[in-house]
């Protein structure tokens, strides 16, 4: 990977480590996005990976209306921005439950949807609802495989014919999200989105015999949104593509995005013959998942040896020690995983042709 594609022009001038966005490669994972799903009123993509509304207003201006959630306050945040359908893709539980129908009632202008994977968890959205004079929709949660939250299809059936009926909550359809299919392989990938679709099948024609309809179906995270696209009748939900991330840039080799976020990071010790370290600890780039925590564009002739809170201590390899950075030298560095590294950061800098143009405060952070 080319590290020009990712250096800033004023560099000197930015402090270290910093999270960049650069909006011209959003814009265009955006436009394949869009080209892929076949237009974008077929998306509902999560705002997880961004938490930013100045990002959600680049996506509403490119005709994206539907967005998914995680958190209240993501969903806030999207409502604020002036996104039409928004769903709340997290079991309501405790004090989330008034807290979700106090915002229903906050945004009036945007349709709100729930998550349901438990009829007693439903009845008490349904009866808080009912109670404060809030109307809004439901989607049935199924577990596709991933075996985190969910109703397993082969009770799925039972589980949607038990619900019975509501006061306030309206059934709108199926989350069908698949974020274990981690498959490198295309034809592998697809082969094992189309066995998990067949898993569901007997559930709908069932519930489609019993005049049961299902107005929606969500489908898909991001390395298997393309493998639904092919079916008209879902919604696709991909997160990371808008950004994408050295992860599934090394995993998914055949999906066309580009990695387009990056930490700047600069080297600020030579401890020992060979070694460098650099200002980007485990404050500064996600520890998750296991593993390498990211690359270091441009530097491939050295290896990762340990990260502690704000340093990563790295070592040139055999043959390469003559190549160190010099202490001050920059380095951007792509995330393994963008989703919670800018959870970290409170606002990205955001880079356009080569410059720093502006800054996009991560509004839903936690």
């Amino acid at each position: 990977m080319q590290a020009e594609q990712y250096r800033i022009e004023n560099e000197n001038e930015i402090l270290s480590p910093a999270l960049i966005y650069y909006a011209d490669k959003i814009r265009e994972n955006t436009r394949r996005t869009i080209e892929i799903a076949g237009g974008a009123a077929r998306l509902w993509p999560h705002v997880k990976s961004h938490k930013m509304r100045a990002m959600l207003e680049m996506q509403l201006e490119m005709g994206i209306r539907r967005f998914k959630c995680a958190t209240l306050a993501e969903a806030e945040m999207t409502a604020q921005a002036g996104a039409e359908h928004i769903l709340l893709a997290y079991p309501l539980v405790g004090p989330a439950v008034a807290a979700f129908v106090s915002l229903v009632l906050q945004y009036p202008q945007a349709q709100f949807y729930a998550l349901a994977d438990d009829r007693a968890c439903l009845l008490a959205l349904d009866g808080e609802a009912a109670r404060r004079g809030a109307s809004f929709g439901f989607f049935v949660d199924v577990n596709m495989g991933m075996n985190r939250t969910g109703v397993e299809t082969a009770r799925l059936y039972d589980f949607m014919r038990a619900i019975g009926p509501l006061q306030a909550l309206r059934f709108s359809g199926l989350h069908c999200y698949d974020g274990h299919v981690h498959t490198t392989d295309l034809l592998e990938r697809e082969a094992e989105v189309t066995e998990m679709v067949a898993a569901i099948a007997d559930a709908l024609d069932r519930l489609e015999a019993d005049g049961v309809e299902i107005p929606a179906v969500i489908a898909g995270g991001s390395p298997s949104f393309p493998c639904h696209a092919a079916n008209p009748d879902v919604f696709l939900s991909p997160g990371t593509v808008f950004l994408w991330d050295a992860g599934y840039s090394a995993g998914y080799p055949d999906l066309p995005f580009t990695p387009a976020a990056a930490v700047l990071t600069r080297v600020v010790s030579h401890p020992a013959d060979g070694v460098f370290t650099l200002d980007l600890g485990c404050k500064g780039i996600a520890s998750d998942p296991a593993g390498a925590r990211g690359v270091v564009v441009g530097l491939e002739n050295a290896e990762a040896l340990f990260q502690s809170e704000e340093h990563w201590t790295y070592r040139m390899l055999p043959g390469h020690e003559a190549e160190r950075p010099a202490i001050g030298a920059v380095f951007y560095v792509l995330p393994t995983h963008i989703c919670p590294t800018t959870s970290l950061y409170s606002a990205a800098l955001v880079a356009e042709n080569g410059r720093i143009t502006g800054r996009w405060t991560v509004d839903a952070r936690r």
